[in-house]
């Protein structure tokens, strides 16, 4: 295992776990590789916030961030008054949390994007004065017109872009459906704006579509959530910039390289959520190819990879894969590689340990699992196939409980009445609150780590 350390940098590690064990015609190799980074002048990896985050306070540290916040301004935010106040009064708390010397911007979003601060095409430059600035710029939103989020997206880019700053993240508000752009515009947007920032996404209230905002947080490598109370987005906005400040290094990928005759069949983030990066490969030479990350601050995320390999005789052994965590040279030149693990295969005739399913194999098996029986759950319940959606979402109240996922078993247990988790007998409850199901839904992808 090698690591990679610099000054006010993280320094990455990598560890592989699995059973490299394969019976005689074996082929299929999983891992689960954990990635960690430490030191990256967070304190104990909680981010410092506000004014006490400014470089005087991190010795030798500089900001090297931008952050464009997108508020929902379409005239659903009206409803209640109240709504359009919070989001006011969260985008300030998310001010008041940007580092000194943090580039930043605010977006007002309808049917079109309009900058609300500072304006012209530019970004500010966090201190005390553009924080007040700011603040009072936002007495000036209102709510009125419709929702086209790609033209926010859009507009973010095009200020993150001129930044000179590695970090570049956006964070997304929104409370109603994507109505006056077509899907396809959607889409557009994020395949333009994939790998140039990051961005959390979240839904306020109860009335905007779950697949479209995590579509958003899933394809900008951010997070997404349900703020159904929209008295809690002050803190769910102060906790989100929290963690923007706290990311140090941007543009980290997971590069895999394989032999000849190995072929890649899926690589996926199974924790702290689950995102399929299989489709997101970019090639990087011969036999290797780049799975994007993001950015990293202090913080473990676990990966899990899957490889076919040829067939081999007993007691032979190959190198299935080698797993690198590669950070790009902003000069064009070779990348840095921040750390590597190795994933193995050997045929034996020992029947015990070619069968043996590695335990952080098994529980992020059944957690990816766990994610699919909701969405499939829930989407059989909204089409009203009643049985499909008892038989999928008894299957997740098993799993949940299995992996001791209580989070997750909580959120079941307003959709369904459980009879017996470790069996998954439930009954569908006969009514459920609009915010449990889409809170449900939207956090469905949340895993948990193997119990060490």
């Amino acid at each position: 295992m090698a690591n990679f350390s610099k000054s006010n940098v993280p320094q990455f590690s990598v560890e592989v776990y699995q059973n490299e064990y394969l019976p005689e015609g074996g082929r299929e190799v999983n891992a689960i590789v954990t990635v960690t980074s430490t030191g990256g002048g967070t304190t104990g990896g909680v981010p410092l916030s506000g004014a006490a985050a400014s470089p005087a306070h991190v010795p030798g540290r500089a900001p090297n961030a931008a952050v464009v916040i997108m508020v929902d301004c379409s005239g659903s935010m009206d409803y209640p008054p109240t709504k359009m106040r919070n989001a006011r009064d969260a985008t300030a708390a998310a001010i008041d949390t940007l580092r000194d010397g943090t580039s930043f911007a605010v977006v007002g979003g309808t049917h079109v994007a309009k900058e609300v601060y500072p304006g012209n095409g530019r970004l500010a430059v966090a201190d005390a004065q553009t924080r007040a600035q700011a603040k009072g710029a936002l007495r000036a939103l209102s709510a009125g017109g419709g929702t086209a989020i790609g033209t926010w997206l859009r507009l973010a880019d095009r200020l993150l872009g001129a930044a000179d700053v590695q970090i570049r993240h956006g964070i997304l508000l929104t409370d109603g459906r994507n109505e006056h752009e077509a899907p396809e515009d959607l889409r557009a947007a994020l395949e333009s704006c994939a790998g140039r920032f990051t961005c959390d996404a979240r839904g306020v209230g109860t009335d905007w579509e779950v697949k479209e905002v995590t579509a958003i947080a899933s394809a900008l490598l951010g997070t997404a959530d349900i703020v159904a109370d929209p008295a809690g987005l002050a803190a769910d906005f102060t906790r989100m910039m929290e963690n923007a400040m706290g990311k140090e290094v941007a543009d980290v990928a997971l590069r895999l390289w394989t032999p000849v005759g190995v072929e890649i069949k899926f690589v996926k983030q199974v924790a702290p959520t689950v995102v399929d990066l299989t489709d997101r490969r970019t090639e990087a030479g011969p036999r290797a190819g780049d799975y994007p990350t993001g950015s990293w601050g202090d913080e473990s995320r676990d990966y899990h990879v899957c490889v076919t390999v040829p067939q081999a005789g007993i007691g032979q052994e190959m190198l299935a894969s080698r797993v690198s965590l590669v950070l790009p040279d902003p000069s064009g030149g070779a990348p840095q590689t921040l750390s590597q693990g190795l994933v193995r295969a050997v045929w034996t005739e020992d029947m015990v340990a070619s069968t043996s399913i590695n335990p952080q194999v098994a529980h992020y098996t059944g957690q990816v699992e766990l994610a699919q029986v909701i969405q499939q759950g829930l989407d059989a319940r909204k089409s009203g196939d009643f049985d499909g959606a008892t038989a999928k979402l008894g299957r997740a109240v098993q799993l949940a409980s299995v992996s001791g996922n209580e989070d997750t078993a909580k959120l079941l247990s307003k959709v369904v009445d459980v009879v017996d988790a470790a069996t998954g007998t439930v009954r569908l409850k006969a009514k459920v609150a609009d915010a449990d199901e889409m809170t449900l839904e939207t956090r469905s992808t949340k895993t948990v780590r193997v119990k060490k």
